[in-house]
């Protein structure tokens, strides 16, 4: 097992540097132009704000000159002290200017961020079924937060001071090569290996930078799994292994994150090292110079001065460039879901052209229809092969199979949370295909094995299966229905926060509040999935006394597993191998479908019995 593991992650590895090595993080970070752009101007402003002020504090240098030459040289205490208001206005100047970039920057970029946050969020809910089963749910938290927390410091930050350390150090060789070139030309010496050493560390620190990132992600998903499957960790006594996985992705990324450290710190050392020592070798003749009387004290003074003032735009070099691989390697994350291809409203003109085909029937048809996932293995039989069934309007019909048999997949089709991969689908004779998603999941209402609850109140839970204009006597009814009346008791009735997926409430609780909000919306056709397993004998008879009347005003299709939910349903149709074997009322598929009894036998015998 350690091998595999250990050649998985030297895969892993080798395809993060194939990536770095086909990526430009110039042409990576030129995509968030588009929401830059609108606040490009302010930006702008707060760039050129800050080369004023770093080229104010090029200005001081020169003052020293003046000041070492003039006064200082002539005992003028008034020269002195004019020098000394010059280098304090200077210095607030600088100090002032700054000040105003970070203002300029800060409200846009947070409105940058947040715009990015929205139209991932958006873009999520656009996606389909498909695309999250293959994502972990840690990794899209994690583009959504540390990856954008990261671009807005990028813009924020090393976006203006590339530009500005650029422009400093310009200005500031230009004027140490004017004070004395033969100085300046010493100061230059260290600019070829930098530049090489940059080029080298790039490469590098973006491999490094994407594994990272990626284990955050992996971090963030046990976290998240961990908490919410806190029962289960307890209930078998996992914590410990819970504890290990953890402790082992710490570690991982913790190496990872050293690895960075290492990386930074063997750039910074060679950007701080070679610089100071041009400037002690530019020292030391300088002061000979001077004692030789070919260079002033002033002169020397002044270029020294520039030369320090330049040890922070080259020292910051390093860490620029870092934080600049960690923002292309954070839009790179963001635009590999913003690039993923979301729902679209209808589907390709060849499932149109052939849903126009030949006659049609009203309430819910599959007409020849299969479906094979995605991801399914190349030459592995198709979930659904040639599905053709018919559920007359006002009709009910349960769907029966063993575990596996496509049940849960054929019901999904419906509501278009996949695709059909041929054959068609439609509801009172129009393909759902040529209806935009929105109308057809007005009139499709579906209710899930697993009962999804969201952070929110009761009353906010169900109705978000209604209208927009639906208000308490909606609310009441679908409660009623479902027998979820144990609403009204809540501590603040249906005001009540069910809590993070409703596990302050019981699985029965969660169940009952899911098929009322199936319900609540009146819908024309109805897709319950196994809508009653969670409940008690005496509640389950009490919601199918009240679902009866439903299922009356509707079209259904259910979900069975026993037969009392078999019952309520006009016919049933059996799902074996991912195809409908028979179709007919509960009685004739027990009297003639030996695998229908066989589901059926244990408490169908004792029901048959009682009769």
């Amino acid at each position: 097992m350690p091998t595999t593991r250990a050649t998985a992650e030297e895969s892993e590895q080798i395809r993060e540097a194939e990536k770095a090595e086909g990526r430009s993080a110039v042409r990576t970070l030129l995509r968030l132009w588009p929401y830059v752009r609108p606040v490009r101007v302010r930006l702008s402003v707060a760039a050129f704000v800050a080369i004023v002020a770093s080229c104010v504090g090029l200005v001081i240098p020169l003052v020293l000159k003046w000041m070492v030459d003039g006064p200082i040289t002539d005992r003028d205490p008034a020269g002195v002290w004019l020098g000394a208001l010059c280098l304090l206005l200077l210095g607030l100047a600088e100090a002032l200017l700054f000040g105003l970039r970070r203002w300029l920057v800060a409200r846009p970029l947070a409105g940058v961020e947040a715009s990015m946050r929205a139209d991932l969020y958006r873009h999520l809910q656009r996606l389909p079924i498909a695309f999250h089963d293959r994502w972990a749910s840690g990794q899209l938290l994690s583009r959504g937060t540390t990856d954008l927390m990261l671009l807005r410091m990028f813009l924020a930050f090393p976006l203006t001071f590339l530009l500005v350390n650029a422009v400093t150090i310009l200005v500031g060789v230009i004027i140490m090569l004017i004070q004395d070139w033969t100085l300046g030309l010493i100061i230059l010496g260290p600019a070829v290996p930098v530049v090489v050493t940059c080029v080298a560390f790039e490469k590098k620190y973006a491999t490094v930078a994407r594994r990272a990132q990626d284990q955050v992600g992996d971090l963030t998903t046990v976290v998240e799994e961990s908490v919410l499957g806190i029962r289960v960790i307890k209930g078998f006594g996992r914590h410990r292994s819970q504890a290990h996985a953890f402790r082992e992705l710490s570690r991982t990324l913790r190496g990872t994150e050293l690895r960075k450290a290492r990386l930074l710190s063997a750039i910074w050392g060679v950007i701080v090292t070679l610089p100071e020592l041009a400037i002690g070798a530019a020292l030391v003749l300088g002061v000979v110079r001077v004692a030789d009387g070919a260079l002033s004290a002033g002169t020397l003074v002044a270029f020294l001065s520039t030369a320090l003032a330049l040890r922070w735009p080259v020292d910051s070099i390093g860490f620029l460039l870092a934080m600049s691989q960690e923002a292309a390697t954070a839009t790179e994350r963001y635009f590999e879901v913003m690039d993923e291809e979301p729902e679209s409203s209808t589907s390709r003109g060849t499932r149109v052209s052939v849903a126009k085909k030949g006659a049609v029937a009203g309430g819910l048809r599959f007409h020849d229809v299969t479906f094979r996932y995605p991801d399914a293995p190349p030459g592995t039989a198709p979930t659904l092969d040639r599905v053709d069934l018919h559920i007359r309007p006002g009709e009910s019909m349960a769907l029966v199979g063993a575990t596996g048999s496509g049940k849960t997949t054929l019901t999904a089709l419906v509501p278009r949370l996949h695709e059909a991969t041929s054959g068609r689908i439609t509801l009172d004779g129009h393909d759902i295909c040529e209806m935009p998603r929105d109308s057809l999941r007005a009139l499709v209402s579906v209710a899930f094995e697993e009962p999804t609850l969201f952070s929110a109140t009761v009353g906010e839970n169900v109705l978000m299966g209604a209208l927009p204009d639906a208000g308490e006597p909606e609310l009441d009814r679908a409660l009623a229905i479902a027998q979820a009346e144990f609403a009204h008791a809540l501590p603040q009735g249906t005001g009540t926060q069910v809590g993070e997926q409703g596990l302050s409430l019981s699985g029965g609780q969660r169940q009952r509040l899911a098929l009322a909000r199936a319900v609540v919306g009146r819908p024309r056709f109805l897709v319950l999935d196994d809508p009653l397993s969670a409940l008690d004998v005496h509640t389950e008879a009490a919601v199918e006394a009240a679902l009866r009347r439903v299922l009356a005003e509707t079209t259904a299709l259910i979900v069975a597993h026993r037969p009392s939910t078999v019952l309520l349903a006009d016919r049933v149709a059996l799902l074996s191998g991912g195809r409908v074997t028979a179709v007919g009322t509960h009685h004739e598929l027990l009297r003639t479908n030996a695998e229908y009894a066989h589901l059926m036998s244990g408490t169908e015998g004792n029901e048959e019995d009682e009769r």
